[in-house]
């Protein structure tokens, strides 16, 4: 269950290669040579369950680590499962006592990488396989042009609407513009919706909604070359638009937005009390389940629909230290095969991160819902997580940038520029070579 480390080891069975190469589908290019000694691989992965229908991501990995165990036999992997709230400091703190895991599968790997203690993909995969990462997140996985950060999975972001609340508000489509959503909200709320639009701006993934804001005005976290850019002008006009079309308009509901998490905005639309929320793939899954008549829609910007969207990967990684390179390239060859990432994926309603994966997701019925926001996925903006300093920054945005809505949006973006600008400093920008 989520909230408790799951761990199993998976005992292997006898194979030869031929049928391995066989049922896999791996190259011998690849790695694919019998190991010359026996293996033991310790995998971390994060949970994606939910703990109210009992699907652990456990389950999941044993299964994969049974097929590959079999094809392996020299290879036994002891899996270690856990909740998203743990799993980067307990990989963290791992590193810190000298005992890495092998293969971790969590949030952030840019620190990992700028001391040399990550293998980069090339070492891990075959040119073809390299290749088949989705461009934009084999670029959001690099450092200095060298991936070292494997996508796990992926999302985008659009914007959710309430068709049944705008029916009844006389509303005929999706706002295109901010101006368009205020008026709607404004009808909203006079139709007596509790939450016309849903603003989150708590420290649960306040960084998501803020930089979907700072894009629809042309704004956004760094610049082209990786430069921090929260007082930009652009940045600063979204926050003083919002503070004064929406909150201060109150239109955002009786709940403060800058402390309110994403969750309680969505357990809101769940509930038919939000309107507009800015979603990903996974809720629109949840908002059909609870019977609401959803719409999806582009992102409104501030002159038009926003060309620009948000995307979140999340990252697999290989520890260089327990030196089992030839090991961590069988698994990581294995479990990125199509056919289990897909899935997964499935599983979870995520985004798929390579392109045979899309291809195949594309032509599935059951994934009709996901190809909006798949094609959105290539020219996506990503958080620089290539930058050693954004787990920190990351964490300070998250904790004071809801109260660009209440104080002087200049004033707060300015000073989060400081610590930025101070944490970039201080922090590695180079790969040991």
């Amino acid at each position: 269950m989520v909230g408790t480390v799951q761990r199993r080891r998976l005992l292997g069975l006898a194979a030869g290669l031929t049928s391995a190469l066989a049922l896999t589908g791996v190259s011998a290019c690849g790695g694919s040579s019998p190991l010359s000694k026996d293996v033991t691989l310790h995998l971390v992965a994060a949970d994606y369950g939910d703990p109210k229908t009992d699907n652990s991501s456990l389950a999941y990995w044993n299964e994969m680590v049974h097929d590959f165990e079999q094809q392996n036999p020299h290879i036994k992997v002891d899996v270690q499962v856990l909740p998203w709230t743990d799993v980067d400091d307990k990989v963290a703190a791992m590193v810190k006592a000298g005992n890495p895991p092998d293969i971790a599968q969590m949030g952030s790997y840019a620190t990992y990488a700028a001391k040399g203690q990550l293998y980069s993909a090339d070492q891990l995969f075959t040119v073809s396989e390299q290749a088949d990462f989705i461009p934009s997140l084999a670029q959001a996985g690099s450092v200095n042009r060298t991936q070292y950060g494997l996508p796990w999975a992926s999302s985008s972001r659009m914007f959710f609407y309430n068709k049944s609340l705008f029916k009844h508000a006389g509303i005929l489509h999706a706002p295109k513009t901010w101006d368009d959503l205020a008026a709607d909200a404004k009808l909203l709320k006079d139709d007596g919706v509790k939450v016309p639009y849903g603003l989150p701006l708590g420290t649960e993934e306040s960084q998501a909604e803020s930089l979907m804001w700072m894009l629809g005005a042309d704004g956004g976290i760094t610049d082209s070359v990786g430069n921090y850019t929260f007082d930009s002008t652009e940045n600063i006009d979204a926050f003083t638009w919002l503070k004064k079309n929406l909150v201060d308009a109150k239109l955002v509901g009786s709940k403060d937005p800058a402390t309110t998490d994403r969750q309680v905005i969505f357990n809101d639309f769940l509930s038919g009390d939000a309107a507009m929320i800015n979603g990903h793939p996974t809720l629109l899954a949840q908002a059909r389940a609870h019977g609401i008549d959803v719409g999806v829609a582009p992102l409104p910007g501030k002159d038009g629909t926003d060309p620009n969207t948000l995307g979140v990967a999340d990252w697999a990684m290989a520890f260089k230290q327990n030196g089992n390179l030839d090991a961590d390239r069988k698994l990581l060859q294995f479990v990125y095969q199509t056919k289990n990432t897909v899935k997964f994926l499935d599983e979870y309603g995520l985004l798929p991160v390579t392109t045979s994966a899309s291809q195949v997701m594309q032509g599935e019925k059951r994934d009709a819902d996901l190809v909006q926001f798949l094609n959105l996925l290539p020219d996506a903006v990503f958080y620089p997580v290539d930058k050693t300093s954004w787990t920190a920054v990351s964490d300070r945005m998250k904790k004071v940038i809801g109260s660009a809505v209440h104080d002087d949006p200049k004033t707060v973006l300015s000073q989060l520029q400081n610590y930025a600008e101070n944490q970039d400093g201080e922090g590695l920008t180079s790969v040991p070579q």
